[in-house]
């Protein structure tokens, strides 16, 4: 097996039923726990729509496009031995992998969230990444802020 994911060991998300979006699909897949797709589902669209009426727009959709856009990240460090010390090295990040970190941010910020059903913790977290404040998003910063502080050993990333 290839250690880089090739396009054909890339998994098809199919549209959700409701919006037809692949992003709405990989949220709703994302935050399902134990298998419960429906339950899921709910609250994802729960989320969605009350983020979308919080700020004050007609499509659901775009707002967790956005959210989305404003958590994905640009770079990541990665730890490479060199001579007997290790270093933090930053690299790019692919656009499946920006994805993959963006909605498992926002999720895990959303479940660390208390004192409410988790369709309200995911709504606040959504409409905060559209701010670009929360959990989420500090996430994002405090991974860029790694690679930034790391930009020496940039050298030392190969291939």
């Amino acid at each position: 097996m290839p250690r880089k994911t090739t396009k054909s060991l890339e998994r098809k998300v199919s549209p959700d039923r409701k919006y037809q979006s692949v992003y709405v699909q990989r949220l709703i897949n994302k935050s399902m726990l134990d298998g419960k797709k429906q339950a899921s589902e709910r609250a994802v669209y729960a989320a969605i729509e009350g983020a979308a009426k919080k700020l004050k727009s007609e499509n659901p959709v775009e707002v967790l496009e956005k959210a989305i856009a404003n958590v994905s990240p640009d770079f990541e460090v990665k730890s490479r031995r060199v001579g007997g010390a290790n270093y933090q090295i930053p690299f790019p990040i692919q656009g499946h992998r920006q994805m993959h970190f963006a909605f498992t941010w926002m999720v895990q910020a959303a479940r660390a969230r208390s004192g409410m059903p988790y369709a309200k913790r995911l709504e606040a977290e959504i409409v905060d990444a559209y701010n670009e404040t929360g959990a989420a998003f500090k996430k994002k910063e405090d991974c860029h802020r790694m690679a930034e502080a790391n930009r020496a050993f940039a050298h030392f990333a190969r291939g």
